[in-house]
């Protein structure tokens, strides 16, 4: 039975196996240790929540981050915003885990008075444009190589 709950210090391990996994199918040079994880995705200062799935079979089997935006953020969005992530292992794709995961960032953003979420999609990832379209959200930016996609609470 799938979980969600906080992310923790100590998933940073298993959430760099999924990130890691990720960015070397993606051919990309983002980091992905678990320093990084913690210090980016659980001990960020912007962090509004960061959730795990997991089941007992195989542990973590994915995560999504919500950090709220601030002034002159890297994300280039206005300040308030949420900008999310979704990271999900290979091995646990079509099993309802973003889903899950993205009902828990909702209820963190209504909870955090954030009213429109960013996704910022590599355009070459069909899978991840199709995940963020199937939760709601829709294509309002592009730059080169990616497209900007925005979710609105009501």
């Amino acid at each position: 039975m799938l979980e969600i709950r906080q992310a923790v210090r100590a998933d940073a391990t298993e959430m760099s196996r999924i990130l890691i996994d990720i960015l070397n199918r993606w051919h990309s040079s983002r980091p992905g240790s678990a320093e990084h994880v913690r210090s980016f995705y659980i001990d960020h200062p912007d962090i509004t929540k960061c959730s795990v799935a997991s089941d007992e079979q195989s542990g973590v089997v994915g995560f999504q981050s919500l950090k709220i935006t601030r002034s002159g953020n890297r994300y280039k969005v206005p300040a308030g915003w949420g900008v999310i992530g979704t990271y999900v292992s290979s091995t646990a794709l079509r099993r309802g885990v973003g889903s899950a995961l993205f009902r828990s960032t909702l209820n963190a953003a209504a909870d955090a008075g954030i009213h429109s979420i960013d996704a910022m999609i590599g355009a070459q990832h069909a899978d991840a444009l199709g995940y963020y379209e199937a939760m709601g959200f829709r294509t309002y930016r592009s730059i080169e190589g990616a497209v900007g996609m925005r979710f609105d609470l009501p």
